[in-house]
């Protein structure tokens, strides 16, 4: 099972504090065993909002918004892609984790889709589309 973990933003990082040199090791160390057990597939940490934008979409029309965003507890300040055996080994992870902010933070975890998840809509053309393009951006990574 994949996961999508997904540090939140806090007013700190959507100001732009950057992490100490104790905060950065602590990370280091724990990424390193995220490695090695085999479950870290990428992780990167996310500039503030006021380096982004949004684009809104109403039908075909789409319209762009730029950073920064004002609520600061639906921003994403940083993620990682997992790959674990169960929603309950993610959380056991994520409880090992260093907090990832000064002062108090949160992380929250979701189940990516599997292609299986989709169904019969989904068809085996989709899929080997689906193949394809990953081993693409493999190469491209």
């Amino acid at each position: 099972m994949r996961f999508m973990v997904i540090v939140k933003a806090t007013k700190d990082s959507e100001a732009g504090v950057m992490p100490d040199t104790e905060l950065l090791t602590a990370m280091t160390k724990y990424n390193e065993e995220l490695v090695k057990a085999g479950v870290m597939l990428a992780g990167e940490g996310l500039h503030p909002s006021s380096k982004g934008a949004r684009v809104l979409f109403s039908g075909d029309k789409r319209t762009v918004v730029d950073g920064p965003f004002t609520e600061t507890k639906e921003l994403i300040a940083g993620f990682w892609l997992w790959e674990v055996k169960s929603r309950e080994e993610a959380i056991e992870w994520i409880k090992r984790c260093p907090n990832p902010m000064p002062g108090d933070s949160e992380i929250e975890i979701r189940q990516v889709f599997d292609p299986q998840d989709f169904g019969e809509a989904f068809t085996p053309e989709l899929q080997e589309a689906e193949v394809r393009l990953r081993a693409e951006s493999a190469k491209n990574g």
